[in-house]
């Protein structure tokens, strides 16, 4: 698993500790780490806090976003994935989209490069969490 991927599990589990929901996001530049974030809309009470809104909010105004990847350890949703399309990010890292299939095919249509690493480790979490609170991640996703 390559370093960037572990980051955005980092930040995942730091959420799922702070009693939120353990999605983790890592943007990427150059080879390099320009922020990280986590899903904080328990911890915040902010319904769009999404880890890849986190992130990008944690990026600031960095300028083109045309030469940089960004990571999620969950498939990102229409949200997420329109922010990305519109900031033009040109490729997404997720570390799985088996418990949530998101907005993959938004994201390709609009030219975005979605690499799904299918990890073990990820899904795990996602599952362990859903079957735990359910409640919180159906109104996560809006399936209340």
């Amino acid at each position: 698993m390559d370093e960037f991927m572990k980051i955005a599990i980092e930040e995942a589990r730091i959420g799922l500790a702070e009693g939120g929901i353990p999605i983790g996001s890592v943007l990427v530049k150059d080879g390099r780490v320009v922020s990280r974030g986590h899903n904080k809309r328990v911890q915040e009470d902010n319904p769009i806090l999404h880890g890849e809104m986190d992130c990008l909010n944690n990026a600031g105004r960095i300028g083109s976003y045309r030469d940089t990847v960004i990571y999620s350890t969950l498939m990102p949703c229409f949200m997420c994935a329109g922010t990305i399309v519109q900031f033009k990010i040109p490729k997404v890292i997720v570390g799985e989209s088996k418990t949530f299939n998101g907005a993959r095919e938004f994201m390709e249509s609009h030219g975005v490069e979605v690499i799904d690493l299918a990890l073990p480790e990820c899904i795990k979490m996602m599952e362990d969490f859903i079957n735990e609170k359910p409640q919180l991640w159906n109104e996560d996703i809006m399936e209340l």
